[in-house]
């Protein structure tokens, strides 16, 4: 679509940004006195650029009867609220006048001081230039005015801010009365006189802008003004409610493409109908309304006439005006096809100054805090919807459409979400996505209010977390990390556990497994190779769990939720809201739940001790509803990938360990396992002399006993009882005849350490000779069950994978998921499914019905 700026165009002062207030503060006297802004000093320039309301058009064409002698009303009354085209009235009236080759009187109440001005003076100098028929200090009377009036006829007369000057005349003496009562028998004989002069006219204002700083007495002078007047005037209005589009559009633009910008509006009304937000018939009145007021949403101007405007100190359309040149100037540059309420760019100071000023200073460090810093909820939420959505700032756009429609002199506030989506959408983007950014901002605003969807200037729900979160002290956090820790292993663990061991000493030097979790991701050396002051002599039976450090700043941020919740709960909940309390409690809950989770992200990286250095084993993500406890998924995770093993394959034992010899000590290769880092581990004693009566029972080598330097062949092809003695022994199959014995000279042995090393042990890796295979295609069919079951099978996938790719150099996975036998909303398929796919760059092809 076309950018508004190519449809609609500025008039000059807007696009070359000359934006001060005085563009739009019309003020009569300087139109008299020549010094006025161009716009409203030349009258082909001011008529151009202003809208010819019904209002404004009948009261030029009374105006133009009287002054040419065919009758009409004499004296009329101008009824506008505050910043209503009061003014912009007089001038049209003032430029009209001259053009019809009438006098015109202008007297500004605001202008004159009424120690050295009187009324009927002034009225006389500038319809003759002198002052001799009304001079003094009281009202000069109805004959005199009308003398002068007929002699200088046609005459308009234009009165504007009375009040004002009435109330400064109450401080002037005049005899035994003040210049405020001689004024009140002025105006009196004034209109009786105009009446009676067929061509001349008054037309008076009587509304003040700032009643309220005058005295008590201000609104007795309006009311007695009033009265005076209510006897001859007639009142009329010159814009009313329905006027306010056709002005603003006609001030701020100089030509409008109807053809273009109904193609806009087609394709955005279409769109909205489209995506349910609008009914038919409703999408019917929008499109009329969105026609009138492009390149402006409708809202846009209603929400700052009608709310914005009740404050008493909006000047309804000079401050739509002001307000909204800003923002057309600020989105000239920016390609967008209309402009929103989300388009107001609260961190322009400019825009921001036009609407504190009506609310109130504290709102600056919230607008601040929520909407306009980096590290604001808005600016989060830009990021987290998505690299799709990304461009368009929904955070910012959302939060600060709510911002705008926040506020009301009436008490009026808050937007629906069917509002709320009619107001931020674009035609490229599925209305769905407003439900996920207020759930996003409801996460990070902390002024939002939790009862609806309007701006507070009491923190909410979340900022009341975070003051909680913000005074817990780091000893507080790391006290309830080490207690998760705790509650997280089992009552009868497979491993000794040892939670944030600070000194070697403090770990067993025994034959069986330990889980070492530690505090910090990196593991000192020490705590293999040395117990206390002496060499460590089990040292493969040490498994280190250590924390991720990527992972750190998120388990802290969920910890300290979670006890801030706890606090609140504890403390403060009988001061919250219903609403408040349900949400706290579900907040609470979630986090409970989602803890384990965290902990297990963090305590992933499991450490295992080789000869030189440690092989890092990652555990993968726990499954949501997981219910193992930390030490299982470690032992769990190891034994799934052969870190850990129940039985040793009796050809492994074979291959590995008797291939080069013609027998081998079995105490001796059971504690070589245990002592030499990087190692298999055996589960248990017992599965270790399992694994050796296989062997001797399925005739992969004999067994028997080392007596004198000589072996004694005891079995083979039969179960042995193995005691794990120092004598006994595995012999080579082709050694073993029962009724011989082969004398075999054994080394002499000098210390333990010198035992552990004469098993030498190949590396692990070392292949023994087998079949192999140089391609593998695996289909898998895999029912989506129960959650629990497919986390399992993806687990196991991966660990085939992770096979795969240590053995081949090129693989490829291809996934088909096929789902039937249930719905899934358009939403949630392109939020979840696709959204997930395309930040994982997964290239996909989708059959969907």
């Amino acid at each position: 679509m076309k950018a508004f700026n190519q449809i609609a165009i500025p008039h000059e002062d807007i696009r070359e940004g000359r934006l001060t207030m005085d563009i739009f503060a019309a003020d009569l006297w300087q139109v008299v006195k020549g010094t006025a802004p161009r716009d409203y000093q030349d009258p082909d320039v001011f008529f151009r650029k202003t809208h010819i309301t019904k209002g404004l058009k009948n009261i030029l064409q009374v105006a133009e009867s009287r002054l040419k002698g065919r009758g009409g009303d004499a004296v009329i009354q101008l009824q506008t609220p505050f910043g209503g085209g009061k003014t912009h009235t007089l001038i049209a009236l003032y430029h009209k006048a001259r053009e019809w080759g009438a006098n015109v009187v202008v007297f500004e109440g605001t202008n004159f001081d009424a120690k050295e001005t009187r009324i009927w003076e002034e009225l006389e100098r500038q319809l003759t230039g002198k002052v001799e028929l009304t001079k003094g200090d009281t009202a000069p009377g109805k004959e005199k005015i009308i003398k002068l009036l007929s002699e200088n006829a046609p005459v308009l007369i234009l009165i504007d801010e009375l009040l004002e000057y009435i109330t400064k005349a109450a401080g002037v003496k005049v005899g035994d009365s003040n210049l405020a009562s001689q004024t009140y028998a002025f105006i009196q004989e004034l209109t009786e006189a105009v009446r009676a002069v067929g061509n001349a006219m008054l037309v008076i204002t009587l509304t003040s802008s700032t009643l309220e700083q005058y005295d008590e007495k201000a609104e007795e002078v309006l009311n007695r003004l009033q009265k005076i007047l209510g006897r001859t005037e007639k009142i009329y209005t010159p814009v009313s409610d329905e006027d306010i589009v056709p002005v603003v559009i006609k001030r701020l633009f100089s030509r409008i493409d109807k053809k273009e910008a109904k193609k806009i509006v087609d394709k955005f009304v279409d769109y909205i109908e489209q995506e349910g937000v609008l009914s038919k018939e409703e999408a019917a009145r929008y499109r009329e309304k969105f026609l009138e007021s492009y390149p402006f949403k409708p809202e846009v101007i209603e929400i700052l006439y009608k709310r914005w405007g009740s404050f008493p100190s909006f000047q309804r359309t000079r401050g739509v005006l002001r307000l909204l040149s800003l923002v057309v100037y600020h989105m000239l540059d920016k390609g967008v096809p209309f402009i929103r309420l989300g388009d107001f760019d609260l961190s322009n100071e400019e825009i921001r100054r036009e609407l504190i000023k009506h609310i109130g200073n504290e709102w600056d460090s919230i607008i601040y805090s929520d909407i306009t810093a980096e590290d604001s909820g808005a600016k989060i939420v830009d990021k987290r919807v998505g690299s799709t959505y990304r461009p368009y700032k929904l955070g910012t756009v959302v939060a600060t459409t709510i911002f705008m429609t926040s506020f009301s002199g009436r008490g009026e506030r808050g937007v629906t979400m069917k509002e709320l989506k009619l107001y931020t959408l674009l035609p490229v983007l599925p209305a769905s996505i407003i439900d996920t950014v207020v759930g996003y901002l409801r996460e990070r605003l902390f002024y939002l209010s939790d009862e609806g969807l309007y701006f507070v200037t009491q923190p909410n729900l979340n900022r009341i977390i975070l003051t909680y979160e913000e005074n817990i002290s780091p000893e507080e956090l790391y006290e309830e990390e080490r207690s998760l820790l705790e509650k997280n292993i089992s009552y009868k663990p497979k491993f000794k556990v040892y939670i944030h061991p600070k000194f070697p000493k403090e770990i067993a030097d025994d034959p069986e497994l330990k889980l070492l979790i530690m505090k910090n991701d990196q593991v000192d050396r020490e705590f293999v190779e040395k117990y206390g002051e002496s060499p460590r002599i089990y040292r493969n039976t040490l498994i280190f769990l250590c924390p991720d450090e990527n992972y750190r700043m998120d388990f802290q941020k969920d910890l300290r939720k979670y006890l801030a919740l706890r606090r609140i709960k504890e403390e403060k909940l009988d001061e919250l809201t219903k609403s408040q309390q349900k949400e706290v409690k579900r907040k609470f809950g979630d986090i409970k739940n989602r803890l384990y989770s965290s902990l297990r992200e963090f305590y992933r990286r499991i450490l295992l001790p080789e000869r030189e250095g440690f092989e890092i084993v990652e555990m993968e993500r726990p499954h949501p509803r997981s219910e193992d406890k930390l030490d299982e998924a470690v032992y769990d995770k190891l034994k799934s990938e052969g870190y850990i093993v129940d039985e040793i394959s009796p050809r492994i034992i074979k291959d590995r360990y008797l291939r080069d010899r013609d027998y081998l000590e079995i105490k001796k290769l059971y504690e070589s396992l245990l002592k030499i880092p990087g190692e298999l581990r055996m589960a248990s004693k017992e599965g270790f002399i399992r694994s050796i009566k296989k062997g001797v029972e399925e005739g992969y080598f004999g067994y028997g006993k080392l007596i004198d330097g000589r072996i004694e062949v005891i079995t083979i092809g039969e179960t042995p009882d193995i005691q794990l003695s120092e004598e006994e022994v595995i012999v080579k199959p082709e050694l073993c005849v029962r009724e011989e014995e082969k004398p075999v000279e054994t080394p002499p042995v000098e210390s333990k350490e010198e035992i552990t090393e004469e098993v030498k042990h190949p590396p692990r890796s070392k292949a023994v000779e087998e079949e192999v295979y140089r391609e593998i295609t695996l289909r898998l069919e895999i029912p989506l069950d129960s959650p629990s079951h497919v986390h399992n099978v993806f687990s196991t996938i991966l660990n085939i994978l992770k096979c795969l790719k240590s053995k081949f150099k090129n693989g490829e996975m291809e996934v088909t998921i096929r789902a039937k036998d249930g719905e899934i909303s358009k939403s949630d398929y392109e939020n979840t499914i696709i959204e997930a796919l395309r930040q994982c760059n997964i290239s996909f092809k989708v059959d969907k019905k």
